[in-house]
């Protein structure tokens, strides 16, 4: 499976930038599970990529920075039993992480004021609770 990896549709990493590993996974699998290598190691190398415009690749360096060994970024899948559908899973977590790391980020919230309707009706409901609370009070007479 020596495909691109698919992004955006304008963003695709190519298949030449990414390196596979394969290892023995743990978990269910029967008597396959000893011989075959199911587990899947992602990796691509960000900071060295050239696919990604420079501005892309400084926000995904900032985003995905925690994940980062030496510029590299590095996924894992052994939740299948086949090789192949590690592959497919490796593959779509790298593309939607990427995709996360490169999108813009989202618009600075505008602060509002409350309504007057509501600064009316909570201050009248913290009325009415004082007012059950001082009744519950013994009197002092």
């Amino acid at each position: 499976m020596a495909d691109d990896v698919r992004v955006s549709d304008r963003l695709t990493i190519p298949a030449a930038e990414l390196s596979w590993r394969f290892s023995r996974s743990s978990g269910p699998g029967g008597q396959g599970v000893n011989t075959t290598d199911s587990r899947v190691e992602l990796s691509w190398d960000l900071a060295g990529s050239e696919m990604l415009p420079a501005a892309l690749r400084e926000r995904a360096l900032e985003q995905l920075g925690g994940r980062l060994v030496n510029g590299v970024l590095t996924i894992t899948a052994s939740e299948h039993r086949s090789q192949l559908r590690n592959r497919e899973a490796a593959a779509a977590r790298l593309a939607a992480l990427v995709a996360g790391a490169i999108a813009p980020p989202p618009r600075a919230r505008r602060a509002t004021r409350p309504s007057r309707g509501s600064v009316e009706r909570r201050i009248a409901e913290k009325k009415r609770r004082g007012q059950t609370k001082r009744n519950r009070r013994a009197d002092t007479d």
